[in-house]
């Protein structure tokens, strides 16, 4: 309910009608003071390895692997997390390109080393829910790669004996291609 007041009156000592487009001016001004920032918001620009260095990635991660003596699969996501890039060696388990790509997806998709993810999801410690999640695998030897301090992706290495062996080879193949990621 509206409660009327009297004696109470507002008198401008402008000309009439200029409050009116006062108020219009202050608004249009508004507007295109921040169409640039929401124009800036709605547009992202992000680095991404290309379908080329994501292989160069992958077989780097491979040869390594291959070096030590271990037949592994390596996966390679973008920085969402989508595949890019599955290798398989001749020998290695059938289990490996599955378990490749979720530990590059799940490094990816928590910006962290797979290696890293171990400690901190612990029984007990406030994280230790992310390794009940859909997909997440979290066993050493998935690693983030970046590119002037950016994520750009992430490779995953399985098949090695053990988590540190794949972590090993995933390094190396990142190490290979570090040149080529200041693009």
């Amino acid at each position: 309910m509206w409660k009327v007041i009297r004696h109470c009156s507002v008198r401008a000592s402008i000309a009439p009608g200029w409050a009116f487009h006062a108020v219009l001016a202050a608004l249009a001004a508004g507007v295109l003071l921040s169409t640039p920032a929401r124009a800036q918001d709605s547009i992202i620009t992000y680095k991404s390895l290309s379908p080329e260095l994501a292989l160069d990635l992958a077989r780097a991660s491979l040869a390594e692997c291959r070096k030590l003596g271990f037949q592994v699969a390596v996966a390679v996501v973008d920085r969402f997390g989508i595949t890019q890039v599955v290798l398989r060696d001749r020998l290695a388990g059938p289990h490996t390109p599955a378990t490749a790509t979720g530990k590059a997806w799940t490094a990816a998709s928590f910006r962290t080393n797979t290696m890293e993810l171990i400690s901190i999801t612990q029984p007990g410690m406030p994280q230790a829910g992310i390794r009940n999640l859909p997909g997440v695998v979290i066993v050493g030897g998935g690693n983030v790669v970046e590119a002037a301090g950016s994520m750009v992706g992430a490779v995953g290495v399985s098949g090695a004996p053990g988590g540190d062996a794949d972590e090993a080879c995933a390094k190396a193949g990142i190490a290979a291609i570090r040149d080529k990621l200041d693009f």
